[in-house]
């Protein structure tokens, strides 16, 4: 197997198109991939879970194989389904079959290993060892040493939902010359979904919730923002500028106003000719930096980010919560609490303390623990009133601090360094 990862990179990296890839979806890999998938996950509509696929895991296998290899193996829609955003609005979720978790991890694996090498450094979204965490990181620094004087803050209107089947698929076979295997990612893509028991076709946008989203995803923006920014943008630019993507979040950042002005329509006619819209009330030009110190702040990644000083003066960036990010994680958290009243007192601290720490390990970047003090402090309100109204008398403060004494909330602490040492 490791092997046959060398030969994908080998090949890749000299921009040689890869062949003989649909064969890697084998026995052993599937195995892998079934060992991989968690246990007690939602099923799909074929209804079957990892329990149930692995009484018969060899049989089912071997049949998963024969069927392959006949080409008549079709993905099942996805199962819709529905998760809140923090908004208040629902994000659509699909939940593919268990077979097609199996061979979707495996494909998403090979277009890794394919795409890695030639995906750019402005790239941070679902990728190996990169993070939103190192995004904001390269956003911090080049704001503090570049000359960055302006933020093109930018959305993609319902971008999964629209990529384009056709030049998607055109990308693919740029890089990948197997016939087989992207008549499989073809027919991932037009699967289709069911919801309400009704079948929805698919003509555009990639597999909602499916392992091979992300990659493909990737792979749709390098070609259609990532190189046209560095081979075709950048170097007509007279000023610095510099793209950060993670998924189809992203921002530039620029010397010159008028530039960013210019590149901003660019990239509105660019996205079009791929089917894609920025969503031109979300996008905006933000002055910022140290040369501008204005009260201006942009959001991103879920932090908010502002011109701030040290205690002696000097430029730096603070950065916050978002204020939609806190208030959903704030009401998320006082929802937990009401829904779990009945759980026993330490059980309840437990389960909220991993809830926390989660939030803590995402949101706790240097200078943040003011911040998630604030997240910290309300989880104490937010528990002790579930705590008084369940109880039959009533709860001083001194008693509940004795509580929390016997069992601690989870305090906050920083977990990712964005300064330049480690933590």
């Amino acid at each position: 197997m490791e092997n046959e990862r060398k030969d994908i990179k080998y090949y890749a990296q000299r921009n040689i198109k890869v062949e003989n890839l649909i064969h890697l979806v084998n026995k052993e890999r599937l195995k892998e991939q079934h060992r991989k998938q968690q246990k007690n996950k939602a099923s799909g509509i074929d209804k079957v879970t990892k329990e149930e696929y692995d009484k018969n895991l060899e049989e089912n296998i071997e049949n998963l194989i024969e069927r392959m290899k006949k080409f008549s193996y079709k993905p099942l829609p996805v199962r819709r389904t529905y998760i809140p955003k923090a908004n208040g609005k629902l994000r659509p979720l699909g939940i593919p079959a268990y077979e097609d978790k199996l061979v979707q991890g495996i494909m998403a694996d090979v277009l890794n290993e394919i795409y890695e090498c030639k995906f750019l450094n402005n790239s941070y979204g679902f990728r190996p060892n990169r993070s939103c965490h190192q995004a904001i990181r390269e956003i911090n620094q080049r704001i503090m040493i570049n000359k960055v004087n302006y933020i093109l803050d930018c959305d993609i209107k319902g971008f999964f939902d629209n990529v384009d089947h056709k030049w998607l698929m055109k990308f693919l076979e740029h890089d990948i010359k197997d016939k087989a295997f992207l008549r499989y990612i073809n027919r991932f893509l037009i699967s289709g979904y069911m919801e309400d028991m009704k079948y929805y076709e698919t003509d555009k946008g990639t597999p909602q919730g499916g392992l091979i989203s992300p990659v493909l995803a990737n792979v749709y923006l390098h070609y259609v923002l990532d190189l046209y920014f560095e081979k075709y943008i950048k170097p007509r630019l007279k000023g610095e500028a510099y793209l950060v993507r993670y998924a189809d979040d992203f921002l530039i950042m620029f010397q010159y106003e008028e530039e960013a002005r210019k590149v901003y329509k660019l990239l509105i006619t660019r996205l079009a000719k791929f089917g894609l819209e920025m969503e031109q009330e979300k996008t905006r030009i933000v002055p910022f930096g140290r040369y501008k110190g204005t009260k201006e702040t942009f959001d991103f990644l879920g932090f908010m980010h502002y011109n701030g000083k040290t205690r002696t003066g000097k430029y730096t960036i603070g950065h916050k919560i978002s204020k939609k990010k806190r208030k959903s994680k704030q009401q998320a958290i006082t929802k937990w609490i009401k829904e779990h009243r009945a759980y026993k007192f330490i059980e309840t601290i437990k389960l909220l303390n991993k809830k926390l720490i989660g939030l803590y390990a995402y949101y706790g970047i240097n200078g943040m623990l003011k911040e998630l003090y604030k997240i910290y402090f309300h989880t104490i309100y937010a528990l002790r009133n579930s705590i008084f109204r369940r109880s039959q008398r009533k709860l001083d403060k001194r008693t509940f601090n004795k509580i929390l004494i016997r069992v601690p909330i989870a305090k906050p602490k920083i977990y990712q360094d964005i300064w330049g040492w480690n933590i």
